[in-house]
């Protein structure tokens, strides 16, 4: 099985075939370097890229693909947009830093970036031609999304794979973008189904047409978040920081594909700090070796990505849908805000912002205050996380958590009794604190999914237990920027 870890021009047919359709659109490719500090001497940023709709399937939109867009999503911010919650919100003295996702270009979500991480690789080597093959996104959410954009921009067919109960507004954007309608593949289930997902691209895999970019096992996927998210969250507690009293106490992410999870591998090297995965208490695979089903949109689970760095996780914490579904309706609804308003002075700034945090993004937040609580962490500690995308995606949800949850009838009384039972009565149950017969067992779960079922040999299975596997990854980033040169100075 292919991870996608080339180090030289596989076809270099191909390449030049690629490079030459990309140089005709007026083409160029930003290393992961530009996009891990595109502030940097040696970035490369288009001169022009501020009168870019963002939302436009322009190929300098690439060089969007980080962590630093302001508010705007068309000018660069000094430090990635982040979130400090306020004491009022959370219940704790701890800060909690959100760096926030909504301001990547095209589908307003950071997926975006692991998707270009995992398909330039390809390109770049010349295992991916545009002119003939598919690529093929499997997803529960966003990274599909991501796919699509990246293959429309580089002139090629993306197809998205994603359970047929994910959020409205995640098919309405595909709609919108895929070039014919079978480009989207719903598989059964929702947010929990990722074996159907799978089923689904082993037969997409039998048409030599398609290329499977499956972000669960696809190191591009770690090595980017690793190499970009980190850095970006550094840079952001960094700023957070001032004068350097405050510490960084935890990362703290969803699992989903693990991706996201890598940056927490950057961040304890630079900072020394835990790394908290988080799960949907409905479906605690990690926690109990559970299943289920639940409505955290993104995060993924019944199984152990491959490239999750389990020896490497500090906690596992699980957190219920419930909680992200109401306090998704606290958050952005008008009785919601009304009621944040008198209860906790927050400012129409502060109440603003939390339009920042979708389902997952939520989820990380209430995992970090169960962490802080756990801990008894005091004002001169700091929880990071990310809000991987905006409430924008959850329109549907809102309604459908009204009715569900509290029979369409969400006033001013279930607000309070949402804020005093999902924020300020968080407490430490439903989490561990690792030793390392836990992350062993973790670790072993995930031979079922990935030897059994996926057909990974045993050798390139166990070989992930050593830590050097993982700090070994890295060396790719200067290898594969080398290569986008290359492939730069071949479109002319």
């Amino acid at each position: 099985m292919s991870i996608g870890l080339e180090q030289e021009i596989v076809d270099r047919q191909v390449r030049d075939r690629a490079a030459r359709q990309l140089a005709a659109s007026g083409h160029r490719l930003p290393r992961l370097q530009d996009l891990a500090d595109p502030h940097g001497a040696r970035a490369r940023m288009p001169a022009d890229l501020a009168s870019v709709d963002p939302d436009s399937a322009d190929a300098r939109n690439l060089f969007r693909v980080h962590w630093h867009n302001a508010s705007d999503r068309r000018a660069l911010a000094d430090v990635p947009a982040h979130i400090v919650l306020p004491s009022a919100l959370t219940g704790i003295d701890a800060k909690i830093i959100v760096a926030v996702g909504n301001r990547f270009p095209m589908i307003r979500a950071h997926k975006v970036l692991a998707a270009y991480g995992c398909l330039v690789p390809r390109l770049v080597t010349g295992q991916f031609d545009p002119t003939y093959h598919r690529a093929v996104w499997p997803s529960t959410g966003n990274y599909c999304r991501g796919g699509v954009a990246i293959s429309t921009i580089l002139g090629c067919r993306g197809v998205a794979v994603l359970p047929e109960g994910m959020s409205r507004e995640r098919f309405q954007w595909l709609e919108n973008w895929v070039r014919e309608p079978d480009d989207i593949v719903r598989t059964p289930g929702t947010e929990s189904n990722v074996k159907e997902i799978y089923d689904a691209c082993h037969e997409l895999a039998a048409d030599p047409q398609n290329v499977i970019l499956n972000q669960f096992n696809e190191f591009g996927n770690y090595i980017t978040h690793r190499a970009v998210t980190g850095p970006a969250l550094e840079r952001t507690f960094r700023a957070v920081q001032g004068d350097g009293t405050l510490r960084a106490r935890a990362y703290v992410s969803a699992t989903g594909s693990a991706g996201t999870l890598a940056a927490g591998d950057h961040l304890k090297s630079a900072l020394g700090l835990d790394i908290c995965a988080v799960e949907a208490l409905e479906c605690p695979t990690l926690l109990l070796n559970g299943y289920g089903e639940h409505n955290i949109q993104g995060i993924g689970d019944k199984h152990v990505p491959f490239i999750h760095n389990a020896i490497n996780t500090d906690y596992v914490i699980a957190v219920s849908d419930k909680a992200s579904d109401a306090l998704n309706l606290l958050f952005n609804t008008t009785v919601g805000r009304e009621f944040l308003a008198s209860r906790t002075d927050l400012g129409q700034d502060a109440l603003g912002a939390l339009a920042d945090l979708g389902l997952s993004a939520i989820a990380n937040v209430l995992a970090a205050i169960k962490y802080a609580k756990y801990q008894g962490l005091g004002p001169e500690d700091a929880v990071l996380t990310v809000a991987t995308d905006g409430s924008e995606l959850y329109g549907t949800e809102q309604d459908k958590a009204a009715h569900e949850q509290f029979g369409g009838n969400f006033d001013a009384l279930v607000a309070a009794e949402v804020y005093g039972r999902y924020l300020l009565g968080v407490t430490t149950d439903n989490m561990k604190e690792m030793t390392r017969p836990d992350r062993e067992a973790i670790f072993n779960l995930g031979y079922y999914t990935w030897v059994e079922q996926q057909g990974v040999s045993l050798a390139d299975f166990d070989a992930r237990r050593d830590p050097s596997y993982w700090d070994d990854m890295m060396a790719f980033v200067p290898i594969w920027d080398g290569l986008i040169d290359q492939f730069n100075d071949a479109m002319g």
